[in-house]
């Protein structure tokens, strides 16, 4: 198989493909097996796919859409330009989030791993159970450990689909607190708030190439957060220590 033919077994695979497919999974695309399912050769290595990888996305350049990496996998996605044409099909307006869901949304992002105490601590107000259950239903949030003190009480951070559905392939990559608010402020959860909207903005955009249901709609969201509550500056992944355990 040739370079050339490679690169359209690559792009059929992942403009077919439901969700985004990993490395390895294309790796399988090549790979050769007999008649009990065992491989066959060495197949195509990594390095090969992600240089074939590069070589489709620079074959795309110019076009409606493009190839992202994204925390679960590469897809095809439209780019944000295309939002106000691809909006024409689909003009339902896409749920909007409370003010609190987005203000606990953006403390996890930032601060993970975090106890409902701590977010309780950083707001200043009692959190409520349906709150973090709409996140979890939504696959933003997940249980991802438990401090080791008195209750055990659990820590809760992020997942793939939420960095998928932002169109990020890591943490890292949601804008700094410093960026989105400079100033005597920028610890404010306006500062968290405004990092959040700015990435769900961008994919919502991004979205409507690869999903039309309900769901991918729900990545757009618009809260305007009036508190004036400050929390400790972190960047994304770090946890305030000094916190307080969650509440029996």
């Amino acid at each position: 198989m040739n370079t050339d033919e490679a690169k359209r077994v690559l792009e059929t695979a992942l403009l077919c493909a439901r969700e985004p497919m990993t490395i390895h999974g294309m790796k399988k695309l090549f790979a050769e097996v007999d008649a009990g399912g065992r491989q066959l050769g060495a197949g195509v290595g990594s390095d090969t796919i992600k240089i074939l990888l590069e070589e489709l996305r620079q074959d795309w350049q110019g076009r409606g859409i493009e190839i992202v990496s994204l925390a679960s996998g590469w897809r095809f996605q439209s780019r944000p330009e295309m939002k106000p044409y691809l909006d024409r099909l689909t003009p339902e307006k896409p749920p909007k989030y409370s003010r609190a869901t987005l203000e606990t949304l953006a403390i996890i992002a930032y601060r993970q791993p975090v106890t409902r105490g701590d977010i309780e601590e950083i707001r200043g107000v009692a959190v409520n159970s349906q709150t973090i259950k709409l996140l979890e239903d939504r696959g933003w949030i997940d249980v991802v450990g438990h401090r080791e003190v008195v209750g055990r009480p659990a820590l809760l951070g992020t997942t793939k689909a939420f960095l998928d559905d932002l169109g990020l392939a890591s943490l890292s990559q949601l804008p700094p607190l410093q960026a989105v608010s400079e100033g005597p402020d920028s610890r404010s959860l306006e500062a968290l708030e405004a990092a959040l909207n700015d990435n769900f903005d961008r994919a919502d955009a991004a979205a409507d190439a690869t999903e039309t249901d309900t769901e991918a709609d729900a990545t757009s969201v618009e809260v305007h957060i009036l508190d004036q509550e400050t929390a400790a500056a972190a960047g994304p992944g770090q946890h305030n220590k000094d916190t307080n355990d969650e509440p029996n």
